[in-house]
């Protein structure tokens, strides 16, 4: 199973009101933790399997996204507890944490974000943005028998942007070409040079 719920809005945690604080935690937290608890034991606990939740590269804090941040924490930990509560199930559960990923989501943010989001891959060591097909390989590894050892870990999908780069000065990249193995993939609009 894939846990991909999620949704947020920008916003400093000041202006974040309760209802929309609530409303982030339930679709990113509670929403994850009610289809991972379902899958297990409607199938997972009889069968075995493999989970495998969406997070969000949330390390040194989400600044104009906390509510989101801090479910994205919460689901890091219910990763690894469920690893260990449900492993002698036969079920693997883990996490991806993409960062900055060139995505059509990116075109739904407001028009004064847009100049901030063409930057994002400045902030990367690579000095590039992500694809869609390098968090699905991913995935798609977490979820193959080649991860059968692999429980309870969360693989950020950044670019090392969340090993202390922001301190870092960085030179010119190179040797960083993207995988794209989706045939149908586009580039978002808000990245496009039009």
């Amino acid at each position: 199973m894939v846990n991909n719920a999620g949704g947020q809005f920008p916003s400093p945690l000041t202006g974040i009101n309760q209802k929309g604080w609530e409303t982030v935690v339930r679709t990113n937290l509670t929403g994850g933790f009610l289809m991972a608890r379902e899958a297990y034991t409607q199938a997972l606990a009889n069968t075995g399997g493999a989970i495998v939740n969406i997070v969000a590269d949330m390390w040194g804090g989400m600044p104009g996204m906390g509510h989101s941040g801090a479910a994205r924490a919460g689901m890091v930990n219910f990763t690894q507890t469920a690893a260990v509560e449900w492993g002698t199930s036969g079920v693997r559960v883990n996490a991806v944490a993409p960062g900055w990923i060139a995505s059509s989501g990116m075109d739904n943010y407001p028009e004064q974000m847009k100049e901030w989001i063409r930057s994002l891959g400045d902030n990367v060591p690579i000095k590039r943005m992500g694809t869609e097909s390098e968090v699905s390989a991913a995935i798609c590894f977490l979820l193959s028998p080649g991860a059968a050892f692999i429980s309870g870990d969360c693989l950020r999908i950044d670019g090392g942007a969340s090993q202390g780069g922001r301190m870092w000065p960085f030179p010119k990249a190179k040797n960083n070409e993207p995988f794209n193995g989706f045939h149908r993939a586009t580039t978002p609009k808000v990245l496009s040079d039009d």
